[in-house]
């Protein structure tokens, strides 16, 4: 034991980590020093100069299908399997071990379901699927074949983003097997600035709780997926104002302000998906884990002591997702929080919420993992810089909390629509990624 500690030593000292070869970062264009906490200031920021894989570590990937952003409609069986090989292989191909696949995009379904109808991402019609085919099933066997981790993505309360059609017209549009179709009264209509509208499933509704819950079960009795995750839309980004002032009134026996009403409504769900999992693993020996990817600021700490040195948008009152809570109290397996900014971002600086999140899984069960922007690489900004995600992700790997990223897309990875995506994506992965590394199924702690 002795002996292999000291290789190890030896090998980070040869490293530069414990040697310090950090270096001061700065802006691309002007060389100033990019400081800490954004309009908060605070020191220059150091990062490694090297990167330092773990030995076991996260590598995901979203496949996001809504509004087919990585994932065409297919009309055959074939084409189908075809599109999905390619992902698998090319996944395999740069080291990754873990897919995120989103079979849930608008509260229908990527497999055969009693609860949901197909999806219209899949064959472009709701409701029709490729004639006896289940998509689920072959997209396990082959990601497991490749030694990858199958993580099954779910929204769990979005209908439609936006339509101009009010929501008795709109839910018409649907297939008569859509939970949303067939209970109306279950669905919140929010009007949009566009002059357009939102609708959800009415996260205050019991009947809607267990109709997530129901789906869930499904897809865990049927489908060797190896986690549930769930993304960060909750409660709408848009300010619902109203929408839920009936249910409020109906279903508050605390009395609990709005505000805390709609917090908990999300974590009755949270929770449940836990006891559920809990349930299911001990009955089945299964170790299916929870994760859940939510906006990268749970609050400031300007409104909030226990919030982050940030100025943005807050998942605590904007989305009511007690996101902090749910680590604290270690109802999910592990956390994605979204960190889709540079470190010079002035109010979202990337730097003090990795640190931020650090600091809420320290003592926990739940593994930290970050979610990394490869789609903003080119854009605008500190995006324009190809070594902006290469110094994230030489920042996280220093940080022992953090046990491995996920990166926001597949498209922006394995079809770079830019030479900036090329390099600081694809290429960097080829460069910090040259071994394979074992499936996380090493980092669970439930």
């Amino acid at each position: 034991m002795m002996k292999r500690a000291i290789i190890v030593v030896i090998f980070l000292l040869c490293s530069g980590v414990l040697l310090g070869e950090y270096t001061t970062l700065r802006d691309f264009q002007t060389g100033k020093a990019i400081p800490y906490g954004g309009k908060q200031q605070g020191g220059a920021i150091k990062i490694s100069t090297v990167y330092m894989p773990k030995s076991r570590e996260f590598r995901g990937i979203w496949v996001a299908t809504v509004e087919n952003i990585d994932f065409s409609r297919h009309n055959t069986v074939a084409d189908f399997e075809r599109d999905y090989l390619e992902i698998v292989n090319r996944l395999k191909e740069l080291n990754f071990n873990v897919i995120i696949f989103q079979i849930r995009p608008m509260n229908d379904a990527f497999y055969p379901s009693k609860l949901n109808p197909w999806s219209r991402y899949l064959t472009g019609t709701e409701g029709r699927g490729l004639e006896g085919f289940d998509p689920l099933k072959f997209m396990i066997e082959e990601a497991h074949k490749r030694g990858l981790e199958f993580h099954a993505w779910l929204n769990p309360y979005r209908v439609i983003n936006s339509t101009p059609l009010r929501k008795g017209e709109y839910l018409k549009t649907l297939s008569p097997q859509n939970f949303a179709r067939k209970r109306p009264d279950l669905v919140l209509e929010v009007p949009l600035a566009s002059g357009q509208y939102q609708l959800i499933l009415n996260p205050g509704e019991p009947e809607v709780v267990n109709f997530l819950l129901h789906t869930v079960k499904e897809i865990l009795q049927n489908y060797a997926v190896d986690a549930i995750h769930f993304d960060d839309y909750f409660y709408p980004y848009t300010d619902i104002g109203s929408a839920d002032a009936a249910t409020y009134r109906k279903h508050n026996p605390n009395r609990l302000s709005l505000e805390n009403w709609r917090r908990n409504n999300v974590d009755t769900l949270i929770f449940q998906l836990n006891m559920l999992l809990n349930t299911h693993n001990k009955l089945y020996n299964r170790e299916v884990q929870l994760g859940i990817s939510p906006f990268g600021i749970w609050a400031n700490k300007k409104s909030n002591p226990n919030g982050s040195l940030t100025l943005g948008s807050e998942s605590y009152s904007r989305q009511y997702a007690d996101t902090r809570k749910w680590v604290k109290q270690q109802w999910i397996d592990y956390i994605v929080p979204q960190l889709y900014w540079p470190f010079s971002h002035s109010a979202a600086p990337y730097a003090a919420l990795t640190d931020w999140w650090c600091s809420q899984v320290r003592g926990t069960r739940v593994n930290l993992y970050i979610g990394m922007a490869a789609y903003q690489l080119g854009s605008s900004g500190a995006w324009k810089n190809a070594d902006e995600l290469a110094a994230q992700m030489r920042y996280n790997c220093v940080r022992p909390e953090v046990k491995g990223v996920s990166f926001f897309s597949y498209k922006s990875i394995a079809n770079p629509s830019n030479t900036v995506m090329q390099r600081g994506g694809q290429q960097m992965l080829r460069n910090y990624w040259k071994k394979a590394a074992p499936t996380p199924s090493t980092l669970r702690k439930r």
